[in-house]
């Protein structure tokens, strides 16, 4: 049995961060809608483009959302085997190959120039990278942290992932006007290798017998359950019922945020037709969304645990509805300012989340396995692709998203009920 730690040592800071620069690399995902906006042309589709962009083919809106949508679900599903890597192996051995994957993805798809190429290199491989990758820091860096830091320790590791929009989207945008597509793929391929294998070296475990300070304070606080002591394995956590309303809730509360990110630079184009600025440098949109996704991974999960996570997962989805339902309006409107403010509260929301649910597994089933038990819980994740595939479908018939942003405001309400009603699971002796 370990003594509890006086303070916070400096190396667990150390691993939080390198945890954040990781994810700063694996999400590019979030920036995927500059490389759609220069894919997508519907009446030039199957056509060859010309120029610095010479043996790339133009793409239909469902079609540009297929790659994007694979690596969802590659991610979400490669998560799972992160988790088992980081569990056994390590974080750092998770975060390498991680980086090697989503690196050598990337070069595939800028050398291929096709269709097939995005869906082998973006869509498969730099979904494995990013879903072994991602697996590592998270958990890697909530084991230096007793659980009344867990929220805001969650939201600062994965906050780099949804902060990554900020400066992959100009930096993609620069890089596709001056070395076209396949510049932009190879460029990015070759610096997020070098820098998630150097980052990755820092993700380490704490010692056998550290305890984190704080941790029996909080134990034995009488608005705790001793059950917070309790390590589920993922045999046992898959026996109980709260596991899938968890994965439920990630389902709900990630596919407003992957329909947004997945056309953030089409609805700017669409607003901005009457202004040349906005229109032109839409890409402001999707790194705008990039740092409102990051603060709302840390902030959510700061007051996260001050509130309760029902409490904060209620308010987040309930305000994200209303915008969603009110966005075709606000889109038609042209009203560039509001259109910044609903749109960034959903980007809030869906950055919310991936900083809740990490912390409601833990919180439910222990720190122990949280490497393979929070990858089960993230599969929610990528089944809320379906939103973005769903709104690239509509949006080829009906030639809006309106109806999307409907759907998945309803969604957003139906969770809300659902949320209200999890409650951690009771162990039987």
């Amino acid at each position: 049995m370990g003594i509890e730690a006086e303070k916070i040592p400096m190396k667990a800071w150390v691993v939080t961060f390198a945890g954040m620069i990781v994810n700063l690399c694996l999400g590019i995902l979030y920036a995927w809608s500059v490389w759609s906006k220069s894919l997508i042309d519907i009446n030039k589709a199957g056509q060859p483009m010309t120029g610095i962009n010479e043996g790339w083919i133009y793409l239909t809106n469902a079609q540009a959302a297929t790659p994007y949508s694979i690596c969802v679900m590659t991610f979400a599903i490669f998560m799972v085997l992160g988790g088992k890597i980081h569990d056994k192996y390590g974080p750092r051995f998770g975060a390498t190959i991680g980086g090697v994957f989503l690196a050598a993805g990337c070069i595939i798809a800028g050398m291929m120039k096709s269709y097939y190429g995005l869906i082998i290199g973006f869509g498969l491989m730099g979904g494995i990278g990013m879903g072994v990758g991602y697996a590592a820091p998270t958990p890697a860096a909530l084991k230096w942290f007793g659980p009344q830091k867990r929220g805001l320790i969650a939201g600062l590791v994965v906050g780099g992932y949804g902060g990554a929009a900020i400066y992959i989207s100009p930096l993609g945008k620069w890089l596709i006007t001056n070395y076209g597509i396949s510049g932009s793929f190879i460029g990015l391929g070759v610096l997020f290798a070098i820098i998630i294998i150097t980052a990755g070296q820092f993700l380490v475990w704490p010692p056998k017998d550290y305890i984190p300070p704080g941790t029996s304070k909080f134990q034995n606080s009488s608005s705790i359950s001793a059950n917070n002591r309790i390590d589920w394995s993922p045999l046992e956590m898959l026996k109980t019922w709260q596991v899938y309303a968890l994965i439920i809730l990630f389902i709900g509360s990630t596919q407003s945020g992957l329909l947004i990110i997945a056309n953030a630079a089409g609805i700017l184009n669409e607003a901005a037709k009457d202004n040349s600025f906005f229109a032109l440098n839409a890409w402001i949109m999707v790194s705008y969304g990039g740092l409102i996704n990051a603060l709302g991974r840390v902030v959510t999960g700061l007051y996260s645990d001050k509130i309760g996570r029902i409490n904060a997962y209620t308010l987040n989805c309930g305000i994200s509805a209303i915008c969603l339902m009110f966005l075709p309006w606000v889109i038609r409107s042209k009203n560039i300012a509001l259109l910044f403010v609903i749109v960034g509260i959903i980007y809030w929301q869906y950055g919310g989340g991936l900083s809740l649910l990490p912390s409601y597994t833990a919180d439910f089933f222990g720190s122990k396995h949280l490497g393979l038990n929070y990858g089960i819980v993230f599969l929610g994740w990528g089944f809320g692709f379906f939103m973005a595939k769903v709104g690239g479908i509509i949006k080829d018939i009906t030639k809006t998203l309106d109806l999307a942003f409907y759907i998945s405001g309803g969604i957003l309400i139906i969770m809300i009920i659902l949320c209200r009603i999890t409650k951690k699971p009771e162990v039987k002796s």
